[in-house]
């Protein structure tokens, strides 16, 4: 219980106690000053039965007790005995709970022989010419009673704790589940911010790329060649017009399900190739052995890791050296190697990406190794190469 509803809880059953207080009260004046301590003392007892249930068991017998020994009579104020016995069990810690159940028993005792032996005795009927057999069935009855009362008391109470505590384990197996829930929809929406993320990354990147190559040859050519000029500016049209459907796509995918738009598959390489030769990049195109069925998903990675290489020897290689793209197949699925030549003055690993954070050798691994395969890129001998192994699936 935390501090500010146990002080709630105090403060409820303070106004409770207080009630009882003022009810019992109108008894025990008419009693005397003993019958005020004992109803002060359960009322105190009830005041503390949820917050400090061990307390208001203690104080509940201190109560008693002192009725008893001041020889009072029964008063209405007994009825926190009960009460308290309730919350022994509903409330109270594991060793509370015992000591509530054991002092039902002990106090159903004291109370027979209060009522049956000490209490006649203190009005004035002596024990002698009794009947005995008469007071022991009297104090069996009334230890049976009070034993039964109390014992229903701490039985009822046990039976709130299991029903709150059932009812507890079950709004935490909501919230439990809920949370599950949650961080399963936060993967999933990771997961497709990623995807997005990387299919604008390829197709920004890749036209960008051939933008920028053939805005540079027009740029060149048009004092001596206008109509080469002509063709690149026609060349940028297409690419930038094609870039920007490919956009639209993939906002429509952050606005709605994926699933209608479409997605690059084998068949579009020969197109990619021949957009990245009239960029000005002399790509040479092998492919080895009979193709075996790839999955959607393998296939767009296949397309998307050669788009990602092409470009990155259209950005930082040699353009006038020649750029091998290999496809070897084989039963078990298909090895993809692109290599080419690096830029004047580019001594640095390309796999490591420029100082300014990239994405696109990051990415090209992430795709092929959520394909089920695996990726490397090195450079060596002033080459850098990247090489992708995509495994085969059913085509879907």
């Amino acid at each position: 219980m935390t501090t500010s509803s146990a002080r709630t809880t105090l403060v409820v059953d303070g106004i409770g106690a207080a009630l009882f207080l003022a009810l019992c009260s109108l008894y025990a004046f008419v009693g005397g000053w003993q019958d005020v301590v004992v109803v002060v003392l359960f009322s105190a007892a009830l005041a503390l039965r949820r917050v400090a249930t061990g307390a208001s068991l203690a104080v509940a017998w201190l109560a008693a007790c002192t009725q008893m020994l001041l020889l009072r009579d029964l008063q209405p104020a007994d009825v926190a005995v009960f009460l308290v016995v309730y919350a022994t069990s509903a409330h109270g810690t594991r060793p509370v709970r015992w000591w509530g159940l054991g002092s039902a028993g002990a106090g159903a005792v004291l109370a027979a022989l209060y009522l049956a032996v000490v209490q006649p005795v203190a009005d004035g009927i002596p024990l002698a010419g009794v009947d005995v057999l008469g007071r022991i069935t009297l104090g069996v009855i009334l230890f049976g009673a009070a034993l039964a009362g109390l014992v229903l008391a701490w039985t009822v109470g046990l039976l709130v704790r299991t029903v709150r505590g059932a009812r507890e384990q079950q709004r935490r197996a909501e919230l439990d589940r809920r949370e599950r829930e949650h961080a399963e929809y936060r993967y999933v929406v990771e997961q497709e911010r990623s995807r997005i993320a990387r299919d604008m990354h390829d197709v920004v990147a890749h036209s960008l790329a051939v933008v920028i190559a053939q805005a540079d040859g027009a740029r060149f050519a048009a004092r001596t060649r206008p109509e080469a000029a002509s063709e690149a500016l026609a060349t940028i049209s297409g690419v930038a017009r094609d870039a920007l459907g490919d956009v639209r796509l993939l906002l429509g995918e952050l606005r709605h399900r994926e699933g209608a738009a479409p997605q690059p598959v084998l068949d579009d390489l020969d197109a990619l190739v021949a957009q990245v030769r009239g960029a000005g990049l002399d790509v040479r195109r092998t492919e080895r052995g009979e193709r075996v069925p790839l999955g959607a998903g393998h296939q767009i990675a296949v397309y998307r890791i050669v788009q990602e290489g092409l470009t990155n020897a259209l950005r930082h290689g040699d353009v006038a050296a020649p750029v091998s793209l290999d496809l070897d197949w084989d039963p078990a699925g298909v090895t993809v190697a692109i290599r080419n030549a690096l830029g004047a003055g580019d001594g640095r690993d390309p796999a490591e990406g420029p100082p300014a954070p990239r994405h696109g050798i990051p990415g090209m691994r992430e795709r092929a190794e959520l394909a089920g395969g695996t990726f490397a890129a090195e450079s060596a001998d002033g080459s850098f190469a990247v090489v992708a192994r995509i495994p085969a699936q059913v085509g879907a």
